[in-house]
């Protein structure tokens, strides 16, 4: 019995910890991650929506990696930012604690869980957008708006968190 009831607290906490956790770079699932939807044969919209715990940092990056990862999955070498656009969103984010204790008192023991939450602080949840051209051959020097799929996808990679397999 009393293992059953740990195994249970761990699941509990490991549940309510992931929820409070930043979006990992996955594709959209539940309103998150990344998405991308073609418009002409080279030219794509990229978003990454991220949660009230993902900075506007990583939602940014992220959506980045996505344009070279799209880039390199067509075959081209470098990507053109046609348009890009930020855009964060302020809501109430729920806090969640969690408390487990136990107790041992004349030969027999108990455990005890306590849930609490709150209305937590204002987050703001960031979406970042981008209309892509890609393009094949070296990088035009000239063109700031022009960016090395490859360079991307290195230089990025360390900053890059997944979802957990499961």
């Amino acid at each position: 019995m009393r293992q059953r009831l740990q195994a249970a607290c761990i699941l509990l906490l490991s549940t309510l910890l992931a929820a409070c956790a930043a979006t990992p770079y996955q594709p959209l699932a539940k309103g998150y991650g990344y998405s991308e939807q073609k418009l002409e044969s080279d030219r794509y919209r990229v978003a990454f929506a991220g949660n009230g715990q993902t900075s506007q940092d990583a939602v940014q990056n992220y959506l980045m990696y996505r344009a070279a990862e799209l880039t390199l999955q067509n075959g081209r070498d470098y990507f053109v930012l046609v348009g890009t656009s930020t855009q964060g969103e302020q809501g109430r984010s729920p806090d969640v604690g969690v408390g487990i204790g136990g107790f041992r008192f004349g030969g027999r023991g108990g455990l005890g869980i306590g849930i609490g939450t709150s209305t937590g602080g204002d987050k703001t949840a960031y979406r970042a957008q981008a209309e892509i051209l890609l393009r094949s051959g070296t990088k035009p020097a000239d063109d700031p708006q022009a960016f090395d799929a490859r360079d991307i996808k290195s230089n990025l990679e360390a900053q890059i968190s997944r979802p957990p397999s499961s």
